[in-house]
């Protein structure tokens, strides 16, 4: 699944299709070439987004404390749970079936005694499974397991330990620490207490937003500014209306821009007064671009528009009432319900149309 161009990316590979070699975020080229009868088929953001809604829904309905890991990922604290839905495997059980029920879908859990575990638990047995992992369970099953599978290892890390002649998670648990420490730096020591299944990290139901940003790859380079400009536009107005669906204001917005030979620029510029109208944020954002297009504009590859949310709430109050500031907030609110009810693409602003 993924979009099928030139520089299109593999979105997710179905099982049929990995034993290939074909994974999510490949060039769909690539994937192409290992799997010439691959169907592929084009991604619908606003029906998972739909999904995602309804999967949380019902996750909600078993935990107060939820933290979503992705789309359609997340980690359930069950603490207290125990009179309305039995045992945690009981209650995982009931999940599954309500979202097979409700929404149509597979689901695969892990429950386990912390984090680190239940999402180990959840891959292993994927697309239908549920896997219960005890702490008299995790001796013999951690060892053998490669040590990609400790969570925060990824390619280039993994490397570096099977350098040292680490492969599997029991290498890594009679590494002594304090030379492992020196190779890799204090990441050794989380690395080595997931190694023995240790994890006290709590589920959080919440997480600072850093950046919210939208950015977006041309087939072909674009060389026309104002086809740039229509959809950094669109780009601007996707950003606000994530700014405001999360409660927030920014005040420094970034412009990400790519070239045909891959070098990538970012211009920035900082407002006044903190703001989440989409107004304000095209302004700001056209006026970055246009600063660098007049003077060295070039056929453009990616761009992209980010902001650095900054507090709370609908922006800093004036002495005065600025009714063109209120006209722009009502605007935005029913653009917004608009959105939410009918999806993205059912109101847009006219700078952004062709």
């Amino acid at each position: 699944m993924g979009y099928d161009g030139p520089r299109g990316v593999v979105a997710t590979a179905s099982y049929e299709a990995r034993p290939y070699g074909c994974h999510s975020a490949q060039p769909m080229a690539v994937a192409k070439r290992l799997c010439p009868h691959a169907i592929i088929i084009s991604v619908r953001h606003d029906r998972y987004r739909h999904i995602s809604q309804q999967m949380f829904a019902i996750l909600d309905d078993f935990s107060p404390v939820v933290e979503p890991l992705s789309i359609d990922e997340a980690f359930l604290d069950l603490t207290g749970s125990e009179q309305l839905f039995g045992s945690a495997e009981s209650a995982a059980g009931q999940m599954k079936a309500r979202i097979k029920a409700e929404i149509g879908l597979t689901a695969s859990v892990g429950v386990a005694p912390n984090k680190f575990l239940a999402k180990l638990g959840s891959d292993l047995h994927k697309p239908d499974g549920l896997t219960i992992i005890r702490p008299e369970d995790v001796d013999t099953l951690l060892p053998p397991m490669p040590i990609m599978k400790i969570w925060g290892v990824g390619p280039a890390m993994a490397a570096r330990l099977k350098a040292l002649g680490i492969n599997t998670i029991g290498d890594l648990r009679s590494f002594p620490l304090d030379v492992l420490r020196g190779q890799i730096g204090d990441v050794a020591e989380h690395y080595h207490r997931l190694a023995y299944g240790l994890d006290d990290r709590a589920v959080a139901t919440e997480r600072e937003v850093k950046s919210i940003g939208q950015e977006q790859t041309f087939n072909v380079d674009l060389d026309d500014p104002d086809a740039v400009r229509r959809v950094l536009l669109e780009q601007a107005e996707q950003v606000a209306q994530r700014l405001r669906k999360h409660g927030l204001l920014a005040r420094s917005i970034t412009l990400k821009i790519r070239f045909g030979d891959f070098q990538t620029i970012t211009r920035s510029s900082t407002v006044a007064v903190a703001t989440n109208t989409t107004a304000e944020l095209e302004q700001v954002a056209m006026t970055i671009f246009d600063q660098w297009a007049s003077r060295s504009f070039q056929p453009v590859r990616l761009i992209g528009v980010s902001t650095a949310p900054c507090g709370t709430g609908n922006g800093q109050m004036g002495l005065f009432a600025d009714p063109d500031r209120e006209k722009q907030h009502r605007l935005d609110a029913v653009a917004d319900a608009i959105s939410q009810r009918f999806g993205k693409s059912a109101i847009k602003r006219g700078g952004s149309l062709k």
